[in-house]
C-alpha cells in the first residue's frame, strides 16, 4: 500500500497511508488528511489510487498544488516527485506506512487542554497494546458518508470560535470531551470537559456538524 511522507514547517516527517481509493487532503476536519494551516484550502487536493500508480488532483485550491516546482491540475506521481501544498512537502512512498498520520505543526493549531482531551492516567506515552480502530462518518450534509480514520492519539473536530471537541485514543478505547465553545452533544446529551467513553454507533454533534463514531 502506498503512503505519503509529509513534512510541515520543518517538523519531523509523518508517514500517512493511502488507505482508500480516494484520499482527500485539506484544512477541513472531514478530509482524510487534515492540515490545519491557512495556506491549505478547505478541500485542497485529492490522491487517487490506480492499478498502475497514484494520481494527484488539485481541487481548485486557492494557493495551488505543486509538483517539482510546477503548478499542476492533475498528474501521476512517483517516489522521485516533490509535492508542495502550502508549507507541506510531500513524497510518495511505496510499501506500508510506519508512522501515525500527520499532526499539523502550524501556529493555527490549538493545543488540546489535558483536562478536555484525556484522563490523568493518559499522561504517559500511548499504549502499545492492541486498540480497536475507529473512524468518524459525516452525517446530514451533502458530503454525508465521508469518513475519517481516528489514528492519532488526539483528534479535534468542530469549528474554532464556535465549538470544538476532542477525541482521545488510549489504552481503554476512545473518549470525547468538549474543548471550547457551545454545547457538544453525544447521543443528544451535553458533553463537558470531562472525557466520556465512546461506543460503536454513537452520534456526535459539534458546531452543527453531525458525526457517527464507528469501531472497526
Amino acid at each position: 500500500m502506498p503512503s505519503l511522507l509529509i513534512t510541515l514547517d520543518g517538523a519531523a516527517a509523518q508517514e500517512v497511508g493511502l488507505l482508500h481509493p480516494r484520499t482527500t487532503l485539506g484544512r477541513r476536519t472531514y478530509n482524510d488528511i487534515v492540515v490545519d494551516h491557512l495556506a491549505v484550502s478547505g478541500e485542497h487536493a485529492l490522491f487517487v489510487l490506480h492499478p498502475d500508480g497514484v494520481e494527484l488532483i488539485d481541487l481548485h485550491s486557492t494557493n495551488g498544488t505543486y509538483v517539482n516546482g510546477r503548478s499542476i491540475d492533475a498528474l501521476r506521481i512517483g517516489p522521485a516527485d516533490l509535492i508542495e501544498i502550502g508549507r507541506c512537502q510531500i513524497r510518495l512512498v511505496e510499501g506500508d506506512p510506519v508512522a501515525q498520520p500527520l499532526q499539523s505543526a502550524a501556529a493555527e493549531v490549538r493545543p488540546t487542554p489535558p483536562t478536555a482531551a484525556r484522563a490523568p492516567s493518559d499522561d504517559a506515552a500511548p499504549a502499545t497494546g492492541p486498540i480497536a480502530r475507529a473512524r468518524l462518518r459525516l452525517l446530514g450534509t451533502a458530503a454525508a458518508g465521508k469518513e475519517m480514520a481516528l489514528l492519532k492519539p488526539h483528534t479535534t473536530v468542530g469549528k474554532p470560535g464556535v465549538a470544538v471537541a476532542a477525541i482521545a485514543r488510549n489504552a481503554s478505547g476512545y473518549t470525547l470531551a468538549r474543548v471550547e465553545g457551545s454545547a457538544v452533544l453525544l447521543n443528544g446529551a451535553p458533553v463537558t470537559e470531562a472525557p466520556v467513553a465512546l461506543a460503536h454507533l454513537d452520534q456526535i454533534v459539534v458546531a452543527g456538524i453531525e458525526l457517527q463514531f464507528l469501531l472497526d
